[in-house]
């Protein structure tokens, strides 16, 4: 493969990435309003904790040239990304509720 091919393979991934991520934000967003209904914290860190050694067997067994430290750190990332939007639509649709604005 030329270098050109390697980028637009890189390119194809990088969409893929980018549309997961999305499709895991809002899996997010859903179980932030489910977490707002049943009263229960945001921050769950035994949760975390359970999905950052699942991503690190996950890392260990693809054999993969990210190690499971480097995979970690990225799926902390994205936890916190997540978390960070949890609590803004959560406070949005508390803020639209209080106004009388019901979505």
């Amino acid at each position: 493969m030329t270098l050109g091919d390697w980028r637009a393979k890189v390119d194809e991934i990088d969409a893929a990435i980018v549309r997961l991520l999305n499709d895991r934000a809002a899996c997010a967003v859903a179980i932030g309003h489910l977490k707002q209904q049943e009263h229960v914290a945001v921050y769950q860190p035994e949760r975390e904790r359970e999905v950052i050694e699942r991503v690190r067997a996950l890392t260990v067994a693809s054999g993969g040239p990210l190690g499971p430290g480097a995979m970690a750190r990225l799926f902390e990332r994205i936890i916190d990304e997540a978390r960070g939007l949890e609590i803004a639509r959560v406070s949005d649709r508390d803020q639209d509720e209080h106004n009388g604005n019901a979505r």
